[in-house]
């Protein structure tokens, strides 16, 4: 693991705080995992311009915070158990590294057309000992069949075409959770008459004064019970 250097080392108590707000339960070495993954972007940024977003207390907040959220509904709508998540776009690994980091019996792919930032999410992986973490360079229409228990984005402007790209990677009972600010209606409806919206789910967000919010997604003929 590296070590990690201030100012991101200052930002635990607001890492814990947040953590505590949103229901996720971290032990001392997964806070340190994510401050870590923190420090790594933040030196990666400076050559490859994994985000525009400079400052380490908006990082905590707009990047491990706002991914975080997720953590509690995945649980809820999947249960306490081992899952194959699969993180489309991934870019810097949002939010698929810190899914991998709070939930580390689920197996976690992230897939993205750059290989730069897949190249970064391996970095991760090895130095923060993350064996579930896994990083594909690849257009997700290309890959082979992944059998997802659950299919996420937070980078996809159209759910319809997050949905139908990613569709042939879908497990049997599994579902998408699209990571959006405010869907509107016609997204929403423009799915196809063998899929269904079963829950839009805002989020609150510790310190992120912004629209926040899940989408769901199943196919009717494999609807979670």
């Amino acid at each position: 693991m590296t070590d990690t250097p201030l100012p991101f080392g200052h930002l635990a108590d607001r890492l814990r705080i947040g953590a505590a707000a949103l229901g996720v339960a971290l032990d001392v070495r997964q806070q340190q995992q994510l401050l870590d993954y923190l420090a790594l972007v933040a030196k990666w940024n400076r050559v490859y311009n994994l985000t525009a977003i400079r400052e380490p207390a908006e990082m905590l907040t707009q990047h491990v915070l706002d991914c975080l959220a997720v953590v509690r509904p995945l649980q809820r709508e999947l249960g306490d158990r081992a899952l194959r998540v699969l993180d489309v776009g991934s870019g810097a690994g949002l939010p698929g590294v810190v899914v991998a980091i709070a939930l580390p019996a689920s197996t976690v792919t992230c897939v993205d057309t750059v290989a730069k930032k897949a190249t970064f999410m391996r970095q991760v992986a090895a130095e923060l000992k993350l064996g579930n973490l896994h990083a594909v360079h690849a257009r997700i229409e290309a890959m082979a069949p992944a059998a997802a228990d659950v299919i996420t984005s937070r980078a996809f402007a159209s759910l319809h075409d997050f949905v139908s790209l990613t569709r042939p990677h879908l497990a049997p009972g599994g579902c998408w959770m699209a990571m959006k600010a405010k869907p509107g209606a016609d997204e929403l409806t423009a799915l196809g008459d063998d899929l269904e919206v079963f829950h839009v789910e805002q989020l609150e967000v510790p310190d992120l004064e912004a629209d926040r919010c899940l989408v769901w997604v199943r196919p009717i003929q494999t609807a979670l019970l």
